[in-house]
């Protein structure tokens, strides 16, 4: 590693530990970066969600299958769909990134399903997402209140 790159990779590290910059990852090999990553949690028996964008700069699509985090019991793909004023949430065996494209987990649209977070708001947990090719990557995830502060 260059001095160069350690520098940024220390002031990265310094800044989220005091949580003033949401984390963007990408991995060395990977086309895929990740963007404001975050939690919203609401009570330990409640499930908590799980938001961010994924970006591919691949000319491939990028199907994303699975995520986890010792921070879960359980971590699930899911999307919400309204049918009126009816809300639904169900869960999904992949996402699909398309090539040189985003996107975005999202309140009240596709999101990570926290089933009993062991989490609070103001902690930084890891989740691991995995693609179909079996890239895998770690991303920080703020924990945030109900007001997603």
């Amino acid at each position: 590693m260059t001095a160069s790159l350690a520098s940024r990779a220390a002031l990265r590290a310094a800044t989220l530990s005091f949580g003033l910059l949401a984390p963007a990852v990408s991995v060395a090999a990977s086309p895929i970066t990740v963007n404001a990553p975050w939690f919203r949690y609401l009570l330990p028996q409640i499930p908590a969600g799980g938001y961010m964008t994924l970006h591919n700069a691949s000319d491939q699509p990028a199907v994303l299958t699975a995520a986890s985090s010792p921070a879960c019991g359980m971590l699930m793909l899911h999307k919400t769909e309204a049918s009126g004023s009816m809300e639904s949430m169900e869960a999904v065996s992949s996402i699909t990134v398309p090539p040189n494209g985003s996107f975005q987990f999202a309140p009240g649209s596709y999101h990570l399903m926290c089933m009993q977070p062991k989490m609070k708001p103001g902690d930084i947990v890891p989740v691991t997402l995995t693609f179909a090719d079996n890239t895998k990557i770690t991303v920080s995830f703020p924990v945030r209140n109900a007001k997603s502060q």
